[in-house]
């Protein structure tokens, strides 16, 4: 199994936490679209390591357009030296239409046509095939040699992957359909994963014609540990509450109802509408921490990680609101990706 590590967005020190990771033994490192954009970190990120893989988890797809993301991750996938990994997410409507100021539709269909766009710009780069794309989204049938990257840059390594996220069925599938990976959201528990997400991968997989051999899949995991109980207690406290932000999410309410915990979402949502952020932590019962997180000590990490996940997922990174010791945590790499 693979071990990922996270890049924040801060410029002034991205390049010096990925080497930190490379030299912790870490195996990729993400970077996320929140405060920061996530393409740039990993510039620095390439700059600064060898071998460390590199990606984003995730950069929002439809804040941009296939020839923006074609043109970004061909590059990073030069200067990494075929280290990239081009990790997309759709977002929400609100976030979509009101901060970005972009179209919102249909975003399963929307997503496996953008993928699409972008892989075919993608074979005029490398194979000079003529970019005649035409679809219901996006259209792209303009390409000159003075817009054409150097199809050297990639020798020796190719396109990047593409990964997808997602939790409901139909973003699921389309990832099996057309992408190298699914980065599994981390409001996604053993028992969604297996009854929901992996059924949704494998009909994606058959749609192509194509089996779950060499498909990647992802899987971001709250841990709550700690070295004392001051940083223990505010794991916990931590990961109740970034549980209870996702669960306020309409979109991520089947897996709340999948484990029976219904009217648990339209608490939350209307607490989320009042501001209620603290509160809604409270709401997150030990039953529930337990089924979203691994909660225990560093050393009992990586073995119940294994139990839970070892047959299905790749690769592994973490939500955890703690600083881990690092003697202890290098202990837990090791386990987990001696499997």
């Amino acid at each position: 199994m693979k071990v990922d590590g996270g890049i924040n967005g801060n410029l002034r020190n991205a390049g010096e936490q990925a080497k930190e990771l490379e030299a912790a033994g870490y195996s990729g490192a993400w970077s996320f679209e929140t405060a920061h954009d996530p393409f740039l970190p990993l510039l620095l990120a390439a700059e600064h390591t060898e071998t460390l893989e590199i990606g984003t988890s995730i950069a929002v797809a439809f804040a941009r357009n296939p020839m923006t993301l074609a043109q970004i991750a061909w590059d990073l996938q030069a200067y990494s030296k075929g280290r990239f990994v081009l990790g997309l997410g759709s977002q929400i409507k609100p976030h979509i239409t009101k901060r970005f100021s972009m179209e919102w539709s249909h975003p399963a269909a929307r997503m496996r046509e953008m993928i699409l766009a972008i892989r075919a710009i993608w074979d005029t780069w490398e194979n000079g095939t003529p970019l005649a794309f035409r679809g219901e989204f996006y259209t792209h049938t303009l390409m000159t040699p003075f817009f054409s990257p150097d199809r050297a840059d990639l020798a020796g390594f190719g396109v990047p992957k593409i990964f997808l996220a997602g939790v409901g069925e139909l973003m699921t599938e389309t990832a099996g359909e057309v992408c190298d990976g699914f980065i599994c959201h981390g409001f996604t528990t053993e028992r969604y994963l297996r009854e929901v997400t992996l059924p949704a991968l494998a009909r994606g997989r058959a749609k192509a014609g194509k089996t779950m051999e060499g498909f990647e899949i992802a899987g971001p995991s709250f841990v709550v540990t700690g070295n004392d109980a001051k940083e223990k207690a505010a794991a916990d406290s931590g990961t109740r509450q970034q549980i209870a932000f996702y669960g306020s999410t309409p979109s991520y309410k089947g897996v709340l109802e999948l484990h029976g915990w219904n009217g648990l979402h339209e608490e939350l949502n209307a607490l989320s509408k009042k501001g209620g952020w603290a509160e809604m932590g409270t709401l997150i019962t030990d039953e529930i921490l337990n089924t979203f997180a691994v909660v225990g000590e560093p050393e009992e990490i990586a073995p119940e990680l294994h139990r839970r996940y070892g047959d299905v997922i790749n690769r592994i990174s973490f939500y955890a609101p703690y600083k881990a010791d690092p003697a202890r945590w290098s202990k837990v790499l090791a386990a987990l990706k001696s499997a």
